[in-house]
């Protein structure tokens, strides 16, 4: 039965759209000129060195040779199962422009996570572009071709297939909810960058588990607007709050979110970012936004916003779960923030950095190994605080903040 995501020619939907790319090319040519151009320049400078270290592969699928890159990491090890994470590029984009954007390769070889980048193919009902969801009507849908893609790939090489991620950028961030919506019992997590949901995912979403999701959307988006998009009184894309609200509700989360405003590192970017949490999700999953307050259509780390890095943030959030939900226990999560209204503290689990926002004068942080020594001592200044914790070693701690304390995971 055909597929359809909107209709072709001079329907709302199209009509919608159409004016969403027109808002967006005055934009992109007024308003951040400079920074496209330098874009392109370093998609078109990168692509030959990038390439080198990527397997171009192809996979006969549905009458067509899909084509996309594929990086084995450095640690893989045919005696141990490895993460596969998919990353999916934007709108009439290529798999290698998104590698340029979003170079995972360090991530994967520290990780030992099988990296993907498939390529959409043309849309004949959208004058040709490469599009991961057709717009008009048609049987194509590369929902299977990301299952068949999985079942290729499992084959030949060690899949933890309890641990399959994806990300994407703008139509391809909306890819990413088409996966966690109908591809849910092969995805375990996944994050959309520069995209909400569209209107038709939220009244036909249907997960199989409690799902694990993040966000990184810019309020100036004005590709893939903040707010949605409603056109003659229809909605073809709910907004940022609804996107969240409904994953939330879907996931059995606590109703408010906590918020943490995180360092302005870079002041000149004009913007800044605020992560907001959803916790104690079904089996112990959590919805993330990192809000970018004055950003814009983005890949924040490698344009745009520049006080996060989203390919760290996207693989230090998905790699905590599996399909069964948080890998650690439960207890290790940020789950108890909300009852701490004169701190909040991030990420946990732990690689190197531990944030403490801190609202108390003469506040001081402590840690203890599980033998109760003190093995870590910091004054703490009123606001954000970054500490240094590469040199603890792998394994649970307790931190005492004032009269409270809680429990860390150091990986």
């Amino acid at each position: 039965m055909p597929v359809t995501h909107g209709v072709a020619g001079s329907s709302p939907v199209q009509t919608a759209k159409n004016l969403l790319k027109l808002r967006g090319f005055f934009y992109f040519c007024i308003m951040i000129k400079t920074k496209f151009i330098s874009l392109l320049f370093l998609l078109f400078f990168c692509k030959t060195l990038i390439a080198q270290n990527f397997i171009s592969q192809t996979i006969d699928y549905d009458g067509n040779s899909r084509e996309y890159e594929l990086y084995i990491p450095s640690s893989y090890s045919e005696n141990s199962l490895s993460p596969l994470m998919f990353n999916f590029h934007g709108g009439n984009g290529t798999s290698q422009g998104q590698i340029a954007i979003s170079d995972m390769r360090d991530l994967a070889d520290n990780n030992n996570v099988i990296l993907v980048y498939p390529q959409a193919i043309a849309d004949p009902t959208d004058d040709g572009s490469l599009n991961w969801i057709f717009k008009g009507e048609s049987d194509h849908d590369d929902i299977y071709f990301v299952d068949a893609l999985i079942s290729e790939l499992s084959s030949q090489y060690q899949i933890d297939l309890e641990r399959v991620y994806a990300c994407g950028y703008s139509l391809g961030g909306e890819f990413v909810y088409e996966l966690l919506c109908r591809l849910n019992n092969k995805i375990a997590s996944g994050v959309a960058v520069a995209r909400t949901m569209g209107q038709y995912q939220y009244e036909n979403c249907n997960p199989d588990h409690p799902t694990a999701i993040m966000t990184i959307l810019g309020t100036e988006d004005y590709e893939s607007n903040y707010n949605g998009v409603v056109y003659n009184g229809v909605t073809y894309y709910i907004s940022a709050e609804e996107t969240h609200q409904y994953w939330a509700d879907f996931n059995n989360t606590d109703d408010n979110p906590i918020e943490i405003e995180l360092p302005d590192y870079d002041s000149n970017d004009g913007s800044t970012v605020t992560k907001r949490v959803w916790e104690n999700g079904d089996s112990c999953v959590s919805v993330v936004e990192f809000r970018v307050n004055g950003g814009e259509h983005d890949w924040p780390g490698s344009f745009g916003n520049m006080d996060i890095n989203s390919d760290d943030e996207i693989w230090d959030f998905v790699s905590k779960y599996s399909i069964n939900g948080l890998i650690q226990d439960c207890s290790l999560s940020v789950t108890n923030n909300e009852l701490y209204s004169d701190f909040s503290y991030y990420p946990n689990p732990i690689d190197s950095y531990l944030n403490i926002n801190n609202q108390l004068n003469n506040e001081s942080i402590i840690i203890f190994d599980l033998n109760s020594k003190s093995i870590f001592e910091s004054e703490l200044v009123i606001g954000n605080n970054t500490l240094d914790v590469s040199g603890l070693q792998s394994g649970i701690y307790s931190v005492k903040i004032g009269l409270k304390t809680f429990k860390i995971l150091k990986k």
